[in-house]
């Protein structure tokens, strides 16, 4: 059965606007950025996602968690974050329209967190927001046929991905198919939806700028709840997207050195001979003499090896 749910213009211009945002993003150097930030963005996903339920741990102990130093802290708090680490670096092994690595997936974000892991449930569960139940989960007898009709949906309709990304993740708090770890899960699952068809999203960390609107991340969850329909939530989470893809922009716009531009290039390049033409259309800004600077500060560093002399010459950066 197909989620309920209006295509509104709200809707339809903010699809536009988030398409015309990706459009810019790619046409620029940073559709790929370079490990520095996906790390950095890795680790601002993690932290806003566990802070949205109450995780205390701030991005430098994150950091060194992934550096495999001792952090001071509760031990379920760093439980959370080494899961969370472990989970995200299976992100190109999972398939988002399957069921079973949805559940491979839970049982690697709530390891040591919850019994039993990687499990529908089975019993019957409400949500509790103070002494006030919020939400009262489907039958627990229904989550499995839930689980698989959503996973029909989003196989087969035919919206645009961007909506059906918004539809799944609402539809999964509303189902509520594990006893623990759904608000995480459902971030998750939306974002390895998206990197099917638009990869920056696995470095964009949209969980931030949930985490700081939170009050109306759990309104929009709310108001769909009482409507019937996830039409509030794909609105909120598509306004989401968008600023988060306005924010990329805005860093992308920010002037690159000699030693910025090398290591984007050398990220993307990787063990590729190139020639400076090559270079420069990879920064489409930039003139022949600040190309040829770029390169012969790479040489001098020892970061390239050049070959040929001249017009002839070709570079490849040292492994």
């Amino acid at each position: 059965m197909r989620p309920p749910y209006n295509i509104t213009d709200k809707i339809l211009g903010l699809v536009a606007a988030i398409s015309e945002k990706i459009g810019a993003i790619n046409a620029t150097h940073l559709y790929k950025p370079a490990t520095e930030l996906r790390k950095r963005n890795r680790i601002k996903t993690i932290h806003s996602s566990l802070a949205i339920e109450g995780n205390t741990l701030n991005e430098e102990q994150i950091t060194a968690i992934i550096a495999d130093k001792r952090v001071v802290a509760p031990q379920k708090d760093i439980t959370e974050v080494q899961n969370a680490i472990e989970v995200y670096d299976l992100l190109h092994e999972l398939n988002p329209y399957s069921l079973k690595d949805l559940t491979r997936a839970h049982t690697v974000l709530m390891k040591n967190l919850t019994t039993p892991a990687g499990q529908l449930r089975s019993s019957n569960v409400g949500i509790m927001k103070g002494s006030k139940i919020e939400h009262i989960a489907p039958n627990g007898s229904m989550v499995k046929g839930l689980m698989n009709d959503l996973f029909a949906y989003l196989k087969k309709d035919k919206d645009l991905l961007l909506i059906k990304s918004c539809v799944f993740h609402y539809e999964f708090e509303f189902i509520h198919p594990f006893t623990d770890g759904n608000g995480r899960m459902g971030r998750l699952w939306q974002t390895l939806i998206l990197m099917q068809q638009y990869p920056v999203f696995e470095y964009l960390p949209v969980e931030s700028l949930i985490k700081q609107q939170q009050i109306a991340y759990y309104a929009a969850l709310s108001q769909s709840d009482k409507k019937g329909n996830s039409t509030p939530f794909i609105e909120f989470m598509l306004e989401i997207i968008a600023k988060s893809l306005e924010e990329l922009i805005v860093s992308q716009n920010k002037p690159l050195h000699t030693a910025d531009r090398i290591a984007l290039h050398k990220e993307n390049t990787r063990n590729v001979l190139f020639s400076r033409k090559d270079y420069m259309q990879h920064f489409k800004n930039i003139s022949a003499p600040t190309a040829s600077r770029d390169l012969k500060w790479a040489l001098a560093q020892g970061i390239l090896e050049k070959s040929g002399t001249a017009n002839q010459s070709m570079y490849r950066y040292s492994k």
